[in-house]
């Protein structure tokens, strides 16, 4: 019997100047996971006349997590936080009860022909840490764990699995893995991973009960703890997932949180503009008109 449950393929969505890949949420899966929200960005080719530009704009309840494959955006936010995201490394930023951030193609690459690519992710906030005070972490890619079994390379990307911890400041039980194999390999994940599980498929392909499936799919388990497949070769995936929460989620927009009224708290806050500001930003994103609420069951 086969343990892929369903399967998500990538809808294109608009962030703002920026065609991207929307995966989560999905109307028959709307997380995995506290994972509640997922963009694959590019690739693309940006010529001197082009920039990523997304001006200020708030969340609540989440961490988002960015990790690039290629290219580099700017992150400022309202924590004063001002670095610069490159390819391999993690930008993680929880905002609890308000966050503000930007994200820009950096000043230097502005005039010039660029590239960007790249998977931006939120991860729900347990109910208990909803209101908690925002912060902000960077990991460089040297610090993230890295080892091989057999000819996959892999890495923890947060989270925990096989034994090892990412230093990414996680709030819940999860796990968010990069495999990459330049040959055909048999993979077998049995009980090291936990809760529900998705796979990603980024380049090549994976075979699995028979079936061959491509780029730009998730695939979710049935059960995490009976994942087997092959890599085929030049073969690069992510698999994540955890532990589900027991409330439902709401996404608005930017927001997510366990109850309404905590999003109305938040789209009043916008609209007042009494969220924190980003420093030396004057821009900002106004809330939507119309956007649709999504209520995320486990």
């Amino acid at each position: 019997m086969s343990n892929i449950k369903l399967i998500i393929e990538e809808r294109p969505s608009v962030v703002g100047n920026f065609m991207v890949g929307r995966l989560l949420p999905f109307r028959e899966k709307r997380m995995v996971g506290p994972f509640a929200f997922i963009d694959h960005m590019g690739p693309i080719k940006l010529t001197e006349y082009e920039n990523f530009d997304v001006p200020p704009h708030p969340h609540i309840g989440l961490s988002t997590l960015t990790y690039l494959f290629e290219g580099s955006i700017m992150h400022r936010d309202s924590l004063g936080s001002e670095i610069e995201i490159k390819p391999g490394a993690v930008n993680w930023m929880t905002s609890g009860n308000g966050i503000v951030h930007s994200e820009r193609t950096p000043e230097y690459l502005r005039t010039s022909d660029k590239s960007l690519h790249g998977l931006q992710i939120w991860v729900a906030l347990p109910k208990h840490l909803e209101q908690m005070e925002p912060n902000f972490c960077h990991i460089e890619e040297k610090d993230i764990p890295h080892w091989k079994i057999g000819e996959i390379d892999i890495k923890l990307i947060a989270g925990e699995a096989f034994g090892k911890k990412s230093g990414v400041p996680v709030y819940s039980p999860l796990y968010f893995l990069e495999l990459k194999s330049t040959t055909k390999q048999t993979v077998t994940l049995g009980d090291d991973l936990f809760g529900e599980s998705a796979l990603y498929i980024l380049e090549g392909s994976i075979e699995s009960e028979g079936n061959n499936f491509g780029p730009k799919q998730i695939l979710i388990a049935k059960d995490s703890k009976l994942c087997s497949f092959e890599m085929n070769e030049n073969t690069t995936i992510y698999i994540f997932g955890g532990e589900p929460f027991p409330e439902e989620r709401t996404i608005y927009w930017n927001f997510v949180a366990s109850t309404k009224e905590l999003i109305e708290d938040a789209k009043q806050r916008w609209l007042d503009q009494t969220f924190p500001k980003v420093p030396g930003e004057t821009e900002f994103v106004p809330l939507p008109e119309q956007s649709a609420n999504f209520n995320i069951k486990k």
